[in-house]
């Protein structure tokens, strides 16, 4: 079957579109129609070179949409299911999946080579194997996917608006809530307020923060931020850090949340220094495999009992909590739509990342 996609080449300063064939499902596969696919920052990485894959590549992590077919052995799919993808697969059965961890199901070794577990892609054209970024691809209006990468919804829901949940809220949200523990009446200080960070804020202050700090040099990013649940937003960390050492009577944030595009070590220091004794400090945000980032006196560390936790995918269990956070915003207690900027079809893909460079939207959504 032809489908058009954004695929990225080695030493590509942009995404290109290009038709490709893409194979029927085999053992345990789908194949799935996108509706919607959201511009989350990772991909952004493929090009700048903070995220080294294996090229070329069908860019896209995040999307929505309706399965078409199934192969031999799939039984808890249709055609005609309304499903999510999953930027982690969970099998089910591997140690991680076992006990509670599908964020970090063994599955994830296969995200970066866009391979899928046989070492064969699904993706071809001029006479090469495209890859699938987390073993999906979702810039492309079709993709043959692991049945362990896609979650059955709801179908009375918004597609285009689920298809945020793939990547954007979960992971957001879970890291307030799962990785940091945030819980009633606690300080939380968000750096950088994207289509993750906007999520933590808003999980933040459902999980009853006194105080939900947002930091980011953006004017409308802060402004986004103020309307979804934080109560006090700056440009400036060292601002932010004088009014929580006053909000807090001088003891430091509970929880510093750091979802920038790419984390460096100025950031993680800020995050480290805002937070007081036994406070945790969550890293989401990404950065070039290589590069050291996390630079902090192991004497602060001891002395305070700080905590620093990465957090993957919010530290969530995908086939149960993107249903879950699906039915928050169906009785009202979620925010989706006012997650989505602007939407773009997939020929204006790189007007879509310049908006974002530009700091112009929380998140962008192609519809197919």
């Amino acid at each position: 079957m032809k489908t058009r996609a954004a695929v990225v080449e080695q030493g590509s300063n942009a995404f290109e579109i290009r038709e490709l064939d893409v194979d029927e499902p085999g053992v345990g596969e789908v194949h799935v129609k996108f509706v919607a696919s959201g511009l989350c920052h990772s991909d952004l990485h493929l090009i700048d070179g903070d995220i080294v894959p294996r090229f070329p590549i069908v860019a896209g992590h995040e999307g929505a949409g309706i399965i078409e077919s199934v192969g031999p052995g799939v039984t808890r799919l249709k055609p005609g299911d309304h499903v999510v993808c999953s930027f982690i697969p969970s099998c089910g059965t591997c140690r991680y999946c076992a006990t509670g961890h599908q964020n970090l199901c063994d599955l994830g070794a296969h995200l970066m080579k866009g391979e899928f577990v046989d070492g064969t892609f699904r993706y071809h054209g001029q006479g090469k194997d495209y890859g699938s970024l987390s073993m999906i691809g979702a810039f492309s209006e079709r993709a043959t996917l692991s049945q362990y990468s896609v979650v059955k919804v709801d179908d009375w829901l918004p597609l285009d608006v689920a298809a945020v949940m793939g990547c954007a809220v979960p992971t957001g949200w879970g890291s307030a809530i799962n990785t940091g523990g945030v819980r009633v009446g606690d300080a939380v200080v968000v750096y950088g307020i994207g289509g993750i960070g906007i999520n933590a804020v808003q999980a933040s202050a459902y999980a009853g923060a006194k105080f939900v700090v947002a930091v980011d040099p953006v004017e409308f990013k802060r402004e986004s931020a103020l309307k979804l649940g934080a109560t006090h937003a700056f440009s400036d960390p060292a601002e932010a850090a004088a009014k929580v050492n006053e909000l807090t009577w001088g003891q430091g944030a509970d929880q510093a949340i750091v979802t920038v595009g790419v984390v460096d070590d100025e950031v993680v220091r800020n995050a480290f220094d805002i937070i007081g004794k036994t406070g945790t400090l969550v890293i989401t945000g990404q950065s070039h495999p290589d590069k050291v980032t996390i630079q902090i006196p192991s004497a602060l560390l001891v002395r305070n009992e700080k905590v620093i936790r990465g957090s993957q995918f919010g530290s969530s269990n995908p086939q149960y909590d993107i249903v879950k956070l699906l039915r928050l915003y169906n009785a009202g207690q979620l925010k989706l739509d006012e997650l989505i900027t602007k939407r773009y079809t997939l020929d204006q893909i790189n007007d879509g990342y310049q908006d974002m460079r530009d700091g112009k939207i929380i998140r962008g959504l192609i519809v197919h």
